[in-house]
Formats: C-alpha cells, sequence, structure tokens
C-alpha cells in the first residue's frame, strides 16, 4: 500500500464519496437544458426532470444513472479495491458532466442554458461536475488498495462460462461504442458530444472493473486457456454484423481497419520483434495492392492478365517479400536513425514511382480502377448484401468475415514466429545487437529475414485491400500511411498480437467518431493519443518483455518485486542431486 498522508479522516472520506453518488444519481433525472437549442433539442429529453419516471431515461442520462447507482453500492458496502473503483467512477461522472456543461452552453451562448434563464433551471450537468469531483476527492490522500487477484484455477466448463460472458460484453461494448451519437450529420447534430460522453460512461466501467481486479482476471483467464479464447474472439467479430453495428457503413471500416491491422501486426515483426525502424512500410502494401490489380482482370491494366484469386495472393506475397529482403539489405551496414532515412527513402521512392506510372503498371493519377470483386462459390459477389440465419447483411460483409479469416492467419503466423528460434533471436537484437552477435545470432541474416516476413504479411494484405476498394492509386500509400501504422504497433504495444488490432482500430474509430468537429476533430485525435501514450507508455496491450521494462509489472500485471497472488505461490525448485564421485 500507499504510504501517502491522509488529509481526509476515513469517516469524511466515506461521506464525501456516498455524497458524490447520490449527487450523481440526482444529476440524471434533473434537467441538462433551459431551452430547447438552435440545432434542435439536446438529446434524451434534456429539458426535462425524470425524479417521477426515473426508469424512463434514455441515452447519456440512463448510462449517469447506471454509474451512479453503482458508485453507491461501492460507497456504502465494502468492496475490494473500494477507492480504486470510486475514483475510476469519479473521473467518469466528470467527463460526462463536463462534455455536455461545454457543449450546451456553447450552442446555448452561455451559461444560462445549463444553469437557469426565463424561470426555467437546468443544473443536470453542474450536479454531475460536483459529483464527479467530490467522489475523486474521496480518494485523495488515501492509500490505495491493491488490485485484487481472483483465482483462475476453475473447473473447465466454469472457466470457459465466465469466458464465454466476458466476450460476449466485450462484443455488445463495442457495438454500443460504434454506434454511440449515430454517425453525425444532419440526422444528429450532437453526435461528436454524445459520443465523448459515452467515452465517459465506459470509462468509468473499465476503470471499476480495472479496480475491481475483473480485468485482470480475464486476462489471466484467457491465457490459461488461450486456443478457446481465441475461438471465442473470433466467433464474437464474425457476430458484429448481427448487432447494431452491422451497417454497410461500419462494415467498410471494419474491413478497411482489418486490412490495417493485418499490415500493422506485419510491421510489429519488423519494429516490435527486431527492433527496426522502418518508415516506409505502407510501399509493401502498396506493391500487394498495384500486384493484385494488374493480375485481377482490371480493365485499366496493362498486363490483361486474370489469375484466380489463390494465386495472386501468393504473388502478391513473393514480390512483397523480395522487396522485404532488398530494402532489408542495407541493415547489414547502418542501423538506428540511418535505417529509418533508408526505410523513408523506399517508401518515397515507390509513392513517386506510383505517381509517374513507371513501367504502366499503376495507372498514375488515374490509378487502377474496376478491379472485378471477389465471388463466393455460387457466384454471389463479395460487396453484395447477402442473407445469413434469416437476417440480411449488409454489402460488403463477406469482404469482413474474408478480413477477419486473414488477421486470424496473420496472428497465427506472428505467434509461431514470435515464439520460434528466430523469433527469439529478434528479440536479442532488440535489446542488444552486439550482445546478439557476441552470442553467436547471425544478426545480417535475422534482420533481413524480419524484413522479408513483415513484407509478405503486407502483401498479402495488399491484395484483399485491392479487391475491396475496387481500385488501387498511390494517393493511399503515402508517408502519413506508415506513420499511422507505426502509430498502431506503438500504441497498442510493440510485440503485441492483439496490440497491433487494437491500435488500428482506434486509429480509424476514433477519427470517424470525432468527425462531428470538423476542424477540431484531428487535434482532440491527437491530443487522445498524448493521453494515451502518457499513461500507458508501454502500450494499451503490452506483450511481457514491454511490460516488465516500461511498467515494472510481470505478465499477470503485479510489481515484479511482489509475490505470487493468493492461491499461486510459485513452485520451490527442487534440489539437483550432486552424483558421487
Amino acid at each position: 500500500m500507499s504510504d501517502t498522508k491522509s488529509f481526509l479522516s476515513p469517516p469524511i472520506a466515506r461521506v464525501l464519496g456516498i455524497v458524490g453518488a447520490v449527487l450523481a444519481i440526482a444529476g440524471a433525472l434533473l434537467p441538462w437544458a433551459t431551452f430547447v437549442l438552435n440545432k434542435g433539442p439536446w438529446p434524451d429529453k434534456a429539458t426535462l426532470q425524470f425524479f417521477d419516471a426515473p426508469f424512463e431515461l434514455t441515452g447519456f442520462r440512463w448510462e449517469l444513472l447506471l454509474v451512479g447507482i453503482v458508485a453507491v453500492l461501492c460507497a456504502v458496502i465494502k468492496v475490494p479495491g473500494q477507492r480504486r473503483i470510486l475514483r475510476g467512477l469519479g473521473v467518469g461522472i466528470f467527463v460526462i458532466g463536463l462534455v455536455h456543461f461545454i457543449f450546451i452552453s456553447a450552442e446555448g451562448g452561455g451559461l444560462g442554458a445549463v444553469t437557469a434563464a426565463d424561470g426555467s433551471s437546468a443544473f443536470g450537468s453542474v450536479a454531475t461536475l460536483v459529483a464527479g469531483a467530490l467522489l475523486v476527492l474521496s480518494t485523495i490522500g488515501q492509500p490505495l488498495e491493491e488490485v485484487p487477484q481472483w483465482n483462475t484455477k476453475l473447473p473447465l466448463p466454469v472457466a470457459y462460462l465466465g469466458l464465454l460472458v466476458s466476450f460476449g460484453v466485450l462484443l455488445y461494448l463495442v457495438s454500443l461504442t460504434l454506434t454511440a451519437g449515430g454517425q453525425g450529420g444532419a440526422a444528429n447534430p450532437y453526435s461528436g458530444p454524445i459520443f465523448l460522453s459515452f467515452l465517459g460512461f465506459g470509462g468509468a466501467l473499465i476503470a471499476a472493473a480495472a479496480g475491481l481486479g475483473i480485468l485482470k482476471w480475464i486476462s489471466r483467464l484467457s491465457e490459461q486457456h488461450r486456443a478457446f479464447s481465441i475461438i471465442v474472439l473470433l466467433l464474437c467479430a464474425f457476430l458484429l454484423p448481427f448487432t447494431d453495428a452491422g451497417t454497410e457503413y461500419w462494415m467498410t471500416v471494419a474491413a478497411n481497419i482489418g486490412v490495417y491491422a493485418a499490415t500493422a501486426i506485419g510491421l510489429n515483426i519488423v519494429v516490435g520483434l527486431a527492433g527496426l525502424l522502418d518508415l516506409g512500410y505502407v510501399a509493401f502494401l502498396g506493391i500487394g495492392a498495384f500486384v493484385a490489380a494488374n493480375l485481377s482482370g482490371a480493365a485499366a491494366s496493362s498486363l490483361g492478365i486474370h489469375l484466380p484469386f489463390y494465386l495472386v495472393v501468393i504473388i502478391s506475397a513473393a514480390i512483397a517479400g523480395i522487396f522485404g529482403a532488398v530494402v532489408g539489405s542495407p541493415t547489414l551496414r547502418v542501423r538506428g536513425d540511418y535505417l529509418a532515412i533508408v526505410t523513408l527513402a523506399f517508401g518515397e521512392i515507390f509513392q513517386i514511382a506510383a505517381r509517374n506510372n513507371i513501367g504502366g503498371l499503376t495507372g498514375g493519377s488515374n490509378a487502377i480502377p474496376n478491379i472485378p470483386p471477389l465471388q463466393w462459390f455460387d457466384g454471389t459477389a463479395y460487396n453484395e448484401s447477402i442473407s445469413l440465419f434469416g437476417v440480411q447483411l449488409p454489402s460488403g460483409v463477406l469482404y469482413y468475415f474474408l478480413i477477419i479469416l486473414l488477421i486470424g492467419a496473420v496472428m497465427a503466423v506472428f505467434a509461431n514466429l514470435k515464439n520460434s528460434r528466430m523469433g527469439r533471436a529478434w528479440i536479442a537484437i532488440r535489446e542488444d545487437e552486439d550482445a546478439a552477435r557476441a552470442m553467436g545470432i547471425k544478426t545480417g541474416k535475422a534482420k533481413i529475414l524480419a524484413f522479408l516476413c513483415g513484407a509478405v504479411l503486407a502483401g498479402i494484405a495488399g491484395a484483399v485491400f485491392a479487391h475491396k476498394t475496387s481500385t488501387v492509386g498511390y494517393e493511399s500509400f503515402l508517408f502519413m500511411e506508415s506513420v499511422t501504422l507505426l502509430a498502431a504497433v506503438i500504441l497498442g504495444g510493440m510485440g503485441s498480437i492483439p496490440g497491433a488490432v487494437l491500435g488500428a482500430s482506434l486509429l480509424f474509430v476514433l477519427p470517424e467518431k470525432l468527425r462531428a468537429f470538423s476542424d477540431y476533430r484531428l487535434l482532440l485525435f491527437g491530443l487522445a493519443l498524448i493521453l494515451i501514450m502518457r499513461f500507458r507508455p508501454q502500450g494499451l496491450i503490452p506483450d511481457r518483455h514491454r511490460r516488465a521494462e516500461l511498467a515494472g509489472e510481470d505478465a499477470e500485471g503485479h510489481a515484479l518485486d511482489e509475490g505470487a497472488p493468493p492461491g499461486e505461490e510459485p513452485e520451490t525448485p527442487k534440489p539437483q542431486e550432486v552424483p558421487a564421485r
């Protein structure tokens, strides 16, 4: 525990916590706007009070009521990690109040819109701000409890049921996140603030689950049953089109996320495992896409060749791998910043060559349009709407299913490479290349293989990308795309398989959901990235090496200087028998 001295006595802190939690519930029931704004009424009947009908609340007010009830229970009942939970709930409640306070007052022309005006009063956002502040204040200066360690040695059916429920809740939260605030536009002019408010709600629940030790319990349980967890996660991904997020818009976004996630996993080999900074990696994605465009029967292609898709994928991967080996060859002589310059130069050379249509293979500024869509065995095009289990799914869902299988295959390849002898050699090179060479590792060969393997995976993703977009042009493979891929790897966690997928998802979903803010969208997006990297330098889902290096935690998330959790004491090593002379 922390030795920080408390400036609030425990009874006073407890009272503050209870008052803050009750005030959050009151804030949900109070009016939030004194009048109807110019762009239309603020969502969820913000000008009305709901003290007489609390269960008729909707939207962000229902979310705030739910968080307030959880806060009351945690403040009144002694639960493990109580102060951690209350602090997380308080921050989430404060964010909900702050978002609506700022935007309602801005749209309403002043503080009268969120306090009192023309005989009407609306103190919902003010009460919520005070509630969040009181909850956080009740934990400041108090020693934070250690995160509880729950037993994971469960009977197999119970463990499987726990994982099924956990990943089912995850699927539901993903669907809610994608649909929070709608898709913006004229139909919902307040989609941006509503989405930010939902992030406060989701963050509060996640913080509460983390403080209670549920997240670590799920992480350890899924690690113990890795194969079952992967199967359930893939199943959840396949079920996403059957949720409210199963629209054509989100299927298109999800398919693009999948392509870049598969590419980011390939980059993770180069950057995350081998520690080689590659600033031109998107060129390999472009090589695979242009090869597929020229070999798939596109009308604008100068080759006029139409091969089956599986052959196109193999050829795209092979050609991208060859270029990867060529680009990796300078690593025999250069490293660090100089290697970054070499890879940056390769990316720019590829972009210029594609723009100038060298060899007539890229279409130049006209790109290569009208790439034929893939077709299912019965002749159904992948870009058509289909009916499955009696549910009409949106167009493009078959591409989404294909990309899920692609991500699964790429993750399997990465995992096997990481745990192989070559993977351990890459990690050794990343930590200290000179020491790795002194230990007998052929560093030059290993680094070239890292570039080759990463380029092969990017080439496969590029072939799928070409058919998905039906048009391939150099504009899709600019330098900023390489930066985005690199940011996805670092944000998710270098060397982490799920981290690369999560990083790519955030880098695509957040800008889409923040479109309502127009010119401020990238500013908010950049601020979010800065905050994440400030408080999670090891990445959102780090591997055990990065976790130990940057966070001082072991694979299960507790400090390295701590003992094992209760019930899981490490085995005492057996004394070695010394043979008699």
